[in-house]
């Protein structure tokens, strides 16, 4: 039987009271002490993990505090200390693009709005929705590819059969769920809760909190 818009909803919000009751204090798992920071971490990550973002970026901000000092970086010396991350080459090159972009327009200073963040040569709304949760407190809903799994999975989203759903109709789709203050630890509990239960090639559905609700279960 399908289910109804509000069915879903109530089993949307049934099903995150679950998360936050195995997930009490989601967190970033990026490492950072500075609006600056996260956002070069943010740019890193692409493509790899965050565990191994967080090996390169303490020699990384040490060497280059300021956007003014990273901007001016000699571009051999950074591909060097990011080179564990994979396609160093091309990290560098938007790292010192973004860099140069926020010393020259926002003097060093990480802007603080979504208009703003996008600007940015790099940023797009995944990086600036991860910087304004986590780095200013401003409601922000991160969608990367366990979001989206997820999302699909339990169905929370009109288009979960799409094998290559909108990022942006996903944010826009969920957060209109949700009250604001929830998004940024929303977005973290999806997300770990898809790397340590929900996987891409193999769902724990054994062992899922979400089990007896989940459509998809044992699909």
């Amino acid at each position: 039987m399908r289910e109804s818009k509000s069915a879903r909803l109530a089993r949307m919000h049934a099903e995150y009271d679950i998360l936050c009751r195995i997930i009490p204090a989601p967190e970033c798992a990026l490492d950072f002490n500075s609006p600056l920071q996260l956002l070069i971490a943010t740019v890193l990550s692409a493509q790899t993990t965050d565990t191994r973002v967080n090996t390169v970026t303490p020699e990384l901000f040490a060497t280059y505090p300021t956007a003014a000092a990273l901007a001016a970086a000699n571009p051999s010396q950074v591909e060097d200390i990011i080179h564990p991350l994979g396609f160093y080459r091309s990290k560098t090159q938007h790292l010192l693009g973004l860099a140069a972009a926020l010393d020259e327009r926002f003097g060093g200073e990480v802007p603080q709005t979504m208009e703003e963040l996008t600007s940015l040569p790099g940023v797009g709304r995944k990086t600036a929705n991860v910087v304004l949760g986590n780095a200013f407190g401003i409601p922000g809903f991160p969608v990367d590819t366990h979001v989206m799994r997820v999302t699909g999975k339990l169905r929370w989203r009109s288009d979960w059969r799409a094998s290559h759903p909108d990022p942006v109709h996903i944010e826009r789709e969920i957060t209109a769920c949700f009250p604001p203050e929830d998004w940024t630890n929303l977005s973290h509990r999806l997300i770990l809760f898809g790397r340590a239960t929900c996987h891409a090639r193999k769902p724990d559905c054994g062992h899922c909190p979400l089990a007896q609700s989940c459509p998809s279960f044992g699909l």
